[in-house]
């Protein structure tokens, strides 16, 4: 949860992505024309996104090695979404991300 705050998603737009790839299944109690606007919301948003990484490089700003380690973060994310990770633990890795993050961005 910590991650989706610092993240362009809200936590119902990633329920919203994760339900509509079937990969989390979930009751929502909002309206079918609320969930659709916000099914549409978060598709532009995943759009936006993957502009926004092939735009950063393809200009250069990010590099191979950014990938690379934007790759192993996102499965340090899986891992701690896929088992009982204790929480001094998740904040660790979340730790570790950030600092990457903001050295990744120094400009």
């Amino acid at each position: 949860r910590k991650i989706i705050k610092k993240s362009l998603f809200t936590e119902r737009q990633i329920e919203i992505i994760l339900n509509q790839k079937d990969l989390l299944e979930s009751k929502f109690s909002i309206t079918k024309g609320a969930y659709y606007r916000q099914v549409g919301q978060s598709r532009e948003k995943l759009i936006a996104l993957f502009y926004s990484i092939i735009l950063l490089r393809g200009l250069g700003i990010l590099l191979p090695d950014d990938i690379d380690v934007i790759s192993k973060l996102s499965e340090q994310i899986s891992v701690i979404n896929d088992s009982d990770v204790f929480p001094e633990r998740e904040d660790d890795v979340i730790n570790v991300i950030d600092r990457v993050i903001r050295q990744a961005c120094n400009m």
